[in-house]
C-alpha cells in the first residue's frame, strides 16, 4: 500500500486515549471502495486515493484538486456586489491623473493587498501610493484623522484593502469631506454598511458570491483583473503595453497562505499558481526577504506560512507599519534588501516579546478558573503587536477559542487592545461584532477563525463573560478531549523519498487541505539530544531494526512532549506527525516532525 502499513498492529495508534499531549488520535475516515475507485480510475498511487478520500475529495474532483487551473476557477468579477461603482471610480481616476491613496492593514494579507494594487497601478500609469495606520497610535482600520489628512494632502480616491468592512464612523467623516472610498475587504459585515462609493466584500449578508472564503488579496486580485478589463475596453493599452496580472500571484499566494483561509477551490488554484511565480523570485521584496530568511529550498506553503510572512507581519507588529507593504511593492533591489534586513530585525525582536508574553499570560490562565468555551487573557504592559500571535498559541495549547487584550492602564481610563483566534467550528467575528453593538467594544470585527477589537478598561470583564456565553459557556459538562487527526500508520522503513513524491500531489497543504499526519505505532527511539533553541533531534527505528528515520521535534525542550521524548530513549513508543524532506542532510533524506507521542501500553 505505498508504505501504509494499515494491519491490526499498526492501528494500534487508535488506542491512544491519551497522548503526552494530552489529545485523542483518531484517524480521518475514508470509504476504502472509494479511496480505490480515486486511485483506480485516475491512475494514482493509493495512498494518493485514500488522502483525496479522506479531504472529502471525490473521483470527479480529483483531478482539479491535483492540476488546479486558474483559467477554470477564476470567476468573472463582475458577479461581486459593488464592483461595476469600483471600477468606473477607478478608471476615471486612472485616466484623469487623480491621486489614488492604498489605505493597507498591517498584517501579510494586509500588506500584499496593497501591494498588488500598488503594482498595478504603477504599471497602468495610474498616481498611487499607501497608508497604513500605526497600529499603536491608531489602531486597525480606516480612522477619520487619517482619512482627513489623506483627503487635505490631495486624494481623491482612497481604496482600503483588508479593513473598512465595518468602519462606519471614519468613512462617513471621508464622505462628508468629498473623499471617495472604496473597501476591498473579507471581513464580516454588518446588516448596515458603512458610506463608501463602493463596498467589495464576498462576505456581505447581501452578498451571494460562493468566494466568501477568499482572503482580501484574493478579493484585490479580483478587483484588478475587473478594472484592467475596464482599460482594455476604453483603450487604455493602445499607446501601453498591459500587465501581465499572473506575474503578481506570489503576492496573492503570499497573502492567502498567511490569512489561514481553506486552500482549496479557488484559493487553492490561486496559491498553487502563485507558488510557481514566486519560485522564479522576481519580486525584489520576496527575493531580499528569503535571503535575509536564509530560507533554503524552493518556495513552499510552509516557506509562505511560517518564513516569509512572520517577517512581512513584523513590521506592523514591533516596527513601521507600512515596511511590508513597502517591500513587496519596490522594484529596487538595495531599497528591498535593507527593507528585508529591518524586517527581520523586527522578527527577532518580536519573538522575544512573544515569548514573554506568552509565558505571562499561560501563568495567568493555569492560575484561574476559564471558560469550557474560551480562554482570555488580559494584563497592561503588554505589547499590542504580538497579541494575535499569543492568542494563536493559547488556541493551539487549550484547544479552544483565545482572546488576549492588553491594557494600557487599568480600570475606566484604561484602553485594552484585543485580538482572538477560534477552533473550525466556532465563529469568533460574528461574536466580537455582536459585543460591538452591544455596546462593550469602541470598535471591532473580524471572520470566523480570527477578530480585532478595542474595549474600555472598565468592560473587559464583561466582555469576557459575553464571549463565553456567546460562544457555548451554557455547553454542560467539561469540554471534549481534543483530537489529533491521523491520516495513517506507517513503519520506518515505509517513511521513505518516493511517499514523499506521492504526498507532493496534493501540495500545497493549509486549512482544508492539512499536511498528511501520520502515526508511527510501536517505533524505538534509538536517540535523542537537543538542539537549537529548545528543539529536539530524534532518531527512530521500527523494532525489528528494518528501518531508521530522522525526527525532530520543535519547540517542546520545556514541555510534556520534550520531557516524555528525553526520558523514552531506546524505548518504544508510538509517535505522529509530518513527512518532509530533510533539507539539513540534502539528497533524498527524509524527516519527520513530531507532533505528539504516547507510551506503547
Amino acid at each position: 500500500m505505498d508504505g501504509m502499513a494499515m494491519g491490526d498492529a499498526a492501528r494500534a495508534f487508535l488506542g491512544v486515549e491519551r497522548s503526552v499531549c494530552g489529545k485523542r488520535w483518531r484517524e480521518r475516515p475514508a470509504g476504502i471502495g472509494e479511496a480505490a475507485a480515486i486511485a483506480a480510475q485516475h491512475g494514482l498511487p493509493e495512498i494518493v486515493g485514500r488522502l483525496l478520500a479522506q479531504r472529502g475529495i471525490g473521483a470527479a474532483e480529483a483531478p482539479l484538486f491535483l492540476a488546479p487551473r486558474l483559467r477554470e476557477q477564476l470567476p468573472d468579477p463582475a458577479h461581486l456586489r459593488d464592483m461595476a461603482p469600483a471600477v468606473g471610480r477607478l478608471v476615471r481616476a486612472i485616466r484623469d491623473g487623480e491621486p489614488i491613496v492604498v489605505f493597507g492593514d498591517y498584517d501579510v494579507d494586509g500588506a500584499t493587498s496593497a501591494a498588488l494594487l500598488l503594482r498595478f497601478f504603477a504599471a497602468v500609469g495610474a498616481r498611487a501610493s499607501v497608508y497604513v495606520p500605526d497600529r499603536l497610535r491608531e489602531g486597525y482600520g480606516p480612522n477619520a484623522p487619517a482619512l482627513l489628512r489623506l483627503k487635505a494632502e490631495g486624494a481623491a480616491v482612497v481604496v482600503t484593502v483588508d479593513c473598512g468592512a465595518t468602519g462606519h464612523e471614519p468613512l462617513a467623516a471621508a464622505a462628508e469631506a468629498g473623499l471617495d472610498v472604496i473597501v476591498v475587504d473579507h471581513h464580516v459585515t454588518e446588516p448596515q454598511l458603512p458610506q463608501a462609493v463602493a463596498l467589495i466584500n464576498p462576505n456581505r449578508l447581501d452578498e451571494t458570491s460562493p468566494h466568501g472564503s477568499l482572503a482580501a488579496v484574493g478579493v484585490a486580485f479580483l478587483l484588478v483583473v475587473a478594472v484592467n478589463r475596464a482599460l482594455r475596453d476604453a483603450g487604455w493599452y493602445a499607446a501601453r503595453p498591459e500587465p501581465d496580472l499572473l506575474q503578481w500571484l506570489d503576492l496573492v499566494a503570499l497573502g492567502t497562505v498567511c490569512d489561514v483561509v481553506p486552500l482549496n477551490g479557488l484559493n487553492r488554484a490561486l496559491v498553487a499558481q502563485g507558488i510557481r511565480v514566486a519560485r522564479r523570485m522576481a519580486n525584489p521584496g520576496i527575493r531580499a526577504l528569503a535571503a535575509a530568511a536564509s530560507a533554503n529550498g524552493p518556495v513552499d506553503a510552509y516557506q509562505l506560512g511560517f518564513v516569509l510572512g512572520p517577517r512581512v507581519n513584523a513590521g506592523g507588529r514591533v516596527g513601521s507599519a507600512d515596511l511590508g507593504a513597502r517591500l513587496l511593492a519596490t522594484d529596487d533591489p538595495a531599497l528591498a534588501a535593507e527593507l528585508a534586513q529591518r524586517l527581520d530585525g523586527y522578527n527577532r525582536e518580536r519573538h522575544e516579546i512573544e515569548a514573554r508574553t506568552l509565558t505571562a499570560a499561560i501563568e495567568q490562565v493555569e492560575a484561574a478558573p476559564q471558560s469550557p468555551a474560551l480562554v482570555f487573557a488580559v494584563a497592561e504592559g503588554w505589547h499590542p503587536g504580538v497579541i494575535g500571535i499569543v492568542a494563536a498559541r493559547l488556541k493551539e495549547r487549550y484547544e479552544r477559542p483565545a482572546c488576549v487584550v492588553a491594557l494600557s492602564a487599568t480600570g475606566a481610563d484604561g484602553i485594552g487592545k484585543g485580538s482572538g483566534r477560534s477552533v473550525p467550528g466556532v465563529a469568533l467575528g460574528p461574536a466580537v461584532i455582536a459585543a460591538r453593538q452591544a455596546g462593550l467594544l469602541l470598535n471591532g470585527g473580524g471572520h470566523a477563525m480570527a477578530a480585532g477589537f478595542t474595549v474600555p478598561g472598565d468592560r473587559v470583564e464583561a466582555l469576557r463573560e459575553f464571549l463565553a456565553v456567546r460562544l457555548g459557556d451554557g455547553i454542560a459538562g467539561a469540554p471534549p478531549v481534543p483530537e489529533l487527526a491521523i491520516d495513517g500508520a506507517l513503519s520506518a522503513a515505509g517513511a521513505q523519498a518516493g511517499l514523499i513524491g506521492h504526498l507532493d500531489t496534493l501540495a500545497p497543504f493549509g486549512a482544508a487541505n492539512p499536511e498528511p499526519r501520520f502515526a508511527f505505532p510501536g517505533v524505538r527511539l534509538a536517540h535523542v539530544e537537543p538542539v537549537g533553541t529548545g528543539h529536539l533531534r530524534c532518531a527512530l527505528s521500527d523494532i525489528l531494526g528494518e528501518g531508521r528515520l530522522a525526527g525532530i521535534a520543535f519547540r517542546v525542550a520545556d514541555g510534556p512532549l520534550g520531557q516524555f521524548l528525553a526520558a523514552s530513549r531506546g524505548r518504544a513508543i508510538h509517535i505522529a506527525g509530518h513527512l518532509r524532506r530533510d533539507s539539513y542532510r540534502g539528497g533524498e533524506a527524509v524527516q519527520l516532525v513530531i507532533d505528539d507521542a504516547a507510551p506503547v501500553d
